[in-house]
């Protein structure tokens, strides 16, 4: 659930809005028809954009960042096909974490208790090592912790403990992650 106590209030600044068209006309000129291989390429346009981007990470082309400011990359991350990060708020992906194709990361919501129901934002932080699999929807505030594995089709709206393996529509835990010691 969303933690009132982490949420922010926010108005986009003109700034802001400006600063996104000029990201999105570039995604769609240089960072989306680049070949799947360059992923040199889109690493540069993300850091051109603010984002912090670590070595060997892999942003897929189809993956649409709606601002690239809010992003951290560590070491040999993944944003893979079609992922969707939405990143109003920070979204970091540590060392070796991997989205794949069609999941959805969103770090904003409005607030509906209210009439006006303004923009409210919270980051989302994916742990080392973690695996966000297919299709998988990762709410506002929410912490995936080191190791996670987070089952296709799930709906993450709470905080995953560390190790431990979640699925369903709320994710629920199914059990924790072993690692075979024979191929670590």
């Amino acid at each position: 659930m969303l933690d009132r106590n982490r949420v922010v209030y926010q108005k986009l600044s003109k700034s802001n809005k400006l600063t996104r068209i000029i990201w999105n006309i570039t995604w769609l000129t240089l960072y989306r028809p680049s070949p799947i291989p360059f992923h040199f390429w889109r690493r540069f346009l993300l850091r051109l954009f603010g984002a912090t981007i670590e070595e060997g990470v892999h942003p897929y082309p189809s993956a649409k960042i709606w601002a690239p400011w809010n992003l951290i990359m560590r070491k040999h991350s993944c944003l893979s096909h079609y992922v969707d990060c939405y990143s109003v708020d920070k979204i970091e992906l540590g060392i070796h974490v991997t989205v794949s194709q069609y999941s959805y990361l969103c770090s904003a919501s409005h607030d509906y208790t209210r009439t006006d129901m303004p923009l409210i934002t919270a980051p989302i932080k994916i742990g080392n090592y973690a695996w966000v699999t297919a299709d998988v929807f990762v709410g506002p505030g929410v912490t995936i912790g080191e190791g996670a594995v987070v089952g296709a089709r799930s709906t993450v709206i709470r905080n995953v403990p560390p190790w431990t393996v979640v699925a369903g529509n709320p994710a629920t835990p199914i059990k924790q992650r072993i690692l075979n010691k024979e191929h670590s």
